[in-house]
């Protein structure tokens, strides 16, 4: 009898460890689906991810309303919790943190921030001494992420958010963890962060970056990949795959967009470029070192997974060549913009004053030059006519504008500044306050495309416009096209048949009337 009590004994043990096991499993599978311990790294042998690894995140995330669904009634029935109070521990367990809590006392100082030499091979040495440190953002109480986008806006679309956030630029993903704003059909959004989003060539040529969202836990069972660099400074993700080797546009697309995107974080933010052009970055240096303290990041090769506590993805874009103040979130103005590029280059003239011709002084004028389309064939007599006017003519060649910190330099001593229609007019940005810009606008019915990009621009500089108007005698088309010709005749007819570049701007030249041109400089400047 006692060994058939014990063995009874036993035989009820057995059972009910079996039973133990069986209510435990789906809580061990929980465990291991929502913590670290699946084995990422078999899959993704460095930070970067395998193609299996970045399928497999795209299949979770596809089953993860049917998964979401199995496992609440798992987690129900195991520990007798209904699915909305689950939802509600998990959403008050850490709430966003608000911008001067994420960045502390750092966002009030004001910073020295020193040129740094972004070479290839040290590309990925940014925030060296935290960054190397590979700290972990899955460690600790989940956060819940904000996430915004902007998709209204012709020139560009933007997104911002804020929270646990992982970003992987050789897979061009940037991973939105717990996402507060979760929308299964929109889970994936891919976005082209350049500025001319109205130009279909132009885009083409930028690579597109995918946001990736996931909900909050315990709803998401998308597996988001491990930190292997942690950041403390918010990045901000554009593209210079666009026009940005022409001058105009760099300024235009890139330089005033971004100082409008990352100007208000005083050097604590962390660029990344896709579509890297090293020209482009080691020409525009000083204006990025002022802008962020830390090198940029060649996106594209950047095999790190790094975790911002905030990002943007493209860039804030309101018009050609300017800010729209009551669209900025910081109400920045082109004014303003112009004092920042001040202080970049150390430029001493912020305001110009008239000058008395009386008193013996002389206006100063930088006369832009052109050598190959557009170009003034009769240079020399019209800085003779300048001259004669009454002006201190400086003279500033392709050779000139081609280097920034020097041509800032010279035109920053200039009351006024004349040209063709080019990008070289785009260094008025260095004029001081109450300057003035003369545009000079080739034949061929351009007046509002040139007043469009260099015109309407320049009253919220602070600067003055005039503009003087070729006639069909003073265009180098006059030897190429008889009077009765559409270039002369119907100049729209050439604009509709796709040939303005190629006719108006590429295959002219300007031979100014001396005499004519002389008469409307003498109106330009404002004298005592």
């Amino acid at each position: 009898m006692k060994g058939r009590h014990e063995s009874t004994k036993q035989h009820g043990s057995a059972g009910r460890r079996v039973l133990l096991w069986l209510l435990l499993t789906p809580l061990v599978v929980l465990v291991v689906l929502k913590t670290d311990f699946l084995p990422q790294a078999a899959h993704s042998r460095e930070a970067g991810f395998t193609r299996f690894k970045d399928e497999m995140v795209h299949k979770v995330s596809s089953l993860g309303e049917l998964c979401k669904t199995c496992l609440m009634n798992r987690i129900t029935s195991i520990q007798g919790l209904d699915s909305a109070r689950w939802q509600q521990q998990s959403l008050d367990t850490e709430k966003p943190e608000s911008a001067k809590g994420m960045y502390g006392n750092d966002m009030e100082r004001n910073l020295k921030c020193a040129a740094g030499h972004n070479q290839q091979n040290d590309i990925l040495t940014t925030n060296v001494a935290k960054d190397a440190s590979l700290i972990n953002s899955d460690v600790g109480a989940p956060k819940i992420s904000t996430f915004t986008c902007n998709f209204s806006h012709r020139h560009s679309d933007n997104c911002r958010m804020e929270g646990d956030l992982r970003i992987h630029g050789r897979s061009a993903s940037v991973y939105v963890v717990s996402s507060s704003t979760f929308n299964p059909k929109n889970s994936t959004i891919p976005i082209k962060p350049y500025t001319r989003k109205w130009e279909p060539e132009t885009m083409a040529r930028i690579r597109e970056v995918n946001i990736r969202t996931s909900p909050p836990a315990p709803y998401s069972v998308v597996i988001p990949p491990r930190c292997t660099v942690k950041h403390d400074v918010p990045a901000v993700i554009f593209s210079t795959g666009g026009c940005g080797k022409n001058f105009f546009h760099a300024m235009s697309d890139l330089i005033v967009p971004l100082y409008t995107t990352a100007h208000e974080y005083n050097g604590h933010v962390q660029l990344l470029i896709t579509d890297y052009e090293p020209e482009w970055v080691a020409k525009f240096r000083p204006i990025l070192s002022a802008l962020s303290m830390y090198p940029v990041i060649d996106f594209d090769s950047d095999t790190a997974v790094r975790c911002f506590p905030a990002a943007h993805v493209g860039l804030e874009s309101h018009r050609i060549l300017g800010i729209d103040p009551a669209l900025s979130r910081n109400g920045y103005t082109m004014m303003g913009f112009n004092d920042f590029l001040r202080s970049v280059f150390s430029l001493d003239r912020a305001w110009t004053t008239p000058v008395s011709r009386s008193s013996g002084q002389k206006p100063r004028l930088v006369f832009v030059l052109r050598h190959h389309s557009r170009a003034v064939t009769n240079e020399a007599d019209a800085i003779a006519a300048l001259a004669d006017v009454g002006f201190e003519v400086v003279a500033a060649g392709p050779e000139d504008v081609s280097d920034m910190v020097k041509i800032a330099a010279v035109v920053n001593t200039c009351d006024v500044m004349v040209g063709v229609h080019g990008a070289g007019l785009t260094n008025m940005v260095f004029l001081p306050h109450n300057g003035t810009i003369v545009q000079i606008i080739p034949w061929g019915n351009l007046k509002y495309p040139c007043r469009y990009d260099f015109g309407d621009p320049v009253p919220d500089m602070g600067l003055h416009y005039e503009e003087y108007e070729v006639t069909a005698e003073e265009t180098t088309l006059k030897d190429k096209y008889p009077r009765d010709h559409p270039v002369f005749a119907d100049p729209i007819s050439i604009e509709r048949s796709g040939k303005l570049w190629e006719v108006f701007l590429e295959g002219q030249n300007v031979t100014l009337d001396i005499d004519r041109f002389r008469g409307a400089m003498q109106q330009v400047y404002p004298t005592e």
